[in-house]
């Protein structure tokens, strides 16, 4: 804290004694134990008043709405891959269907990541959530009111034009809501929801589409796969409504120079968390946060001045979406020099690759997996090459859109196997996670990143030789776990390889890039399968394969010497 703020506590309460000799020892020690507690009187930084509110029922509520929240995201871009085998006959799906329909959300997710981030910033976080996720429940239920192709692919295509927004904005504010103290462990928390979700989705799954839940409502012909996509949009539904009840982030208010709309919001937190009243809350005074007009016209990381002693506008000075625009662009600067330049493509590249290797086969297992059943169940149980079933999978679609009457005929009925596969490889995510963090501190991150990388490029490869349904369950377990892995460490390193202000701005480039990358693999996907059984493998393992050798560039994280 500045000096200039220490001198402005009120000078009735400052007029102390200057020798206390007098005193004894036992008053010396509760001044010293005093001296540790936030004066009421004095100005509060974000850490001290956020601490001042407690931790209790109002985290612990937070927490309960993150879970809806980020397994709405989830489902947005992943519940395509689960209809697939099953609306394959109501939509009359190609191949190059199923890739748009698995793709189509993570183009919108990279469409909207700059304009989402700008508002973010400028309108607040409340907002964006509340508005973000009712947007999104209505893009869902749309999705589940499908009746073609082309209406699916547009409310999935907004969907995941919307959702982004809210998803990236709920790390932020589920951070801005809890202190130092607290707030690695509610990222794990979050990060154990996001398994969860990935979990939950083919146990929905198993649950509804194998009921005969067909039926017409004012016109509209409803699937099993309809309301398992209604269902998908509770979770939107239930977190805009929540958020719309919960405050806005005092660490944005603070940030906007609102330093009483931001004591209310951390009166409010500290009255939740300990039932008392909102004016025992010890914190009387914020600290005044706003951007230095003083700044040189083309600076934009602007310097934090806490003013109390004198007046300043409750606002900063509105700047258009241009201004933002150029000033965002000059903020990154940096990234266009060396040493920066060098290290932020490196790490493009690799998120670009790991994405488009990850999730191409993550999202073309479950019809893997129903192309397995099926073939099992045509040629009495007997197993198959992966190649095999792929080519038997080509040419089953293939029939499908030649011969609509014969081959949907009868209904499609999806073996058990097909659920419980995708279960198995759910909760392998799962169990990694949890161990993930054991691994990264015996290995360090960046050999746990080139490891990783080598050996998920190794399996992606290995899918091509899977003999049996046993085989190609075994290995794509294992090859979306350590790949997943391989992420976390990628994120791990930017935030310790850049500097704090440029942070933010290489996490989104980079998951734009990884978005394109998951764009880029399911569309392609497809298109190589119908030239051979390798050319798929071949590209997922050898972006995976090039993302490590390019590992082998990144600085170590351990010893980043940037701050």
């Amino acid at each position: 804290m500045s000096q200039k703020n220490i001198e402005s506590v009120d000078p009735a309460k400052s007029k102390e004694p200057e020798n206390d000799n007098d005193l004894d020892a036992n008053s010396n020690s509760t001044a010293e134990a005093e001296a540790g507690a936030p004066k009421e009187d004095a100005p509060a930084d974000f850490d001290k008043a956020i601490d001042a509110a407690g931790f209790g029922i109002f985290n612990l509520l937070l927490l309960f709405v993150s879970i809806p929240a980020q397994s709405a995201a989830i489902f947005e871009s992943s519940s395509m891959s689960f209809i697939l085998p099953v609306a394959e006959c109501d939509l009359r799906l190609t191949l190059e269907d199923k890739g748009v329909l698995n793709a189509v959300a993570y183009a919108g997710m990279t469409i909207s990541a700059i304009a989402w981030g700008y508002l973010a910033d400028t309108k607040g976080r409340k907002k964006i959530l509340y508005w973000g996720y009712l947007i999104d429940a209505v893009c869902v239920f749309g999705s589940a009111l499908s009746q073609n192709f082309i209406m699916l692919v547009v409310f999935k295509f907004l969907g995941g034009l919307v959702v982004n927004g809210p998803a990236a904005v709920l790390f932020t504010y589920l951070t801005e809501m809890h202190g130092p103290k607290h707030r690695s462990s509610v990222l794990m928390i979050v990060g154990m929801v996001t398994s969860t979700a990935t979990i939950s989705l083919p146990l929905l799954a198993w649950g509804i589409f194998p009921r005969d839940w067909d039926f017409e409502v004012v016109g509209l012909t409803i699937h099993s796969w309809q309301i398992y996509l209604f269902v998908l949009g509770i979770p939107s539904l239930v977190s805009g409504l929540i958020f719309c009840a919960m405050p806005e982030s005092p660490r944005f208010l603070m940030a906007q120079g609102r330093t009483e709309e931001a004591l209310q919001a951390f009166q409010h937190i500290y009255h939740v968390n300990t039932r008392k009243p909102k004016d025992t809350y010890p914190i009387k005074q914020l600290v005044q946060e706003v951007p230095s007009r003083k700044a040189n016209r083309d600076e934009v990381i602007y310097t934090i001045e806490e003013k109390t002693g004198e007046k300043v506008p409750q606002k900063p000075q509105s700047r258009t979406l241009m201004e933002s625009l150029r000033s965002g662009l000059a903020q990154m600067k940096p990234l266009a020099h060396k040493p920066l330049l060098r290290l932020s493509l490196l790490l493009y590249i690799m998120q670009f690759g790991i994405f488009l290797g990850m999730n191409t086969i993550r999202l073309w297992l479950p019809q893997l997996f129903a192309s397995m059943a099926q073939y099992e169940a045509e040629f009495d149980g007997a197993t198959a090459s992966l190649c095999t079933v792929l080519e038997f999978s080509v040419n089953k679609t293939a029939e499908t859109a030649l011969d609509y009457a014969n081959a949907c005929s009868e209904p499609k009925e999806i073996s058990m196997d097909m659920y419980i596969n995708n279960i198995i490889v759910s909760a392998c995510g799962f169990v990694g996670y949890f161990f993930a963090g054991g691994i990264m501190k015996a290995l360090g991150p960046k050999r746990l990143m080139t490891y990783g990388l080598y050996i998920s490029g190794t399996f992606g490869l290995l899918l091509y030789f899977s003999v049996s349904s046993l085989m190609t369950l075994i290995v794509s377990a294992l090859f979306l776990t350590i790949t997943g892995i391989a992420v976390s460490s990628l994120l791990g390193a930017v935030v310790a390889l850049f500097p704090t202000q440029l942070r933010t701005v290489v996490v989104a480039i980079a998951m734009m890039c990884g978005r394109f990358g998951a764009l880029s693999g399911n569309l392609l996907f497809p298109v190589f399968v119908q030239i051979g059984c390798l050319p798929p493998f071949i590209m997922v393992s050898s972006v995976l394969l090039l993302a490590g050798t390019l590992s082998i560039f990144v600085p170590n994280p351990a010893k980043a010497t940037f701050s």
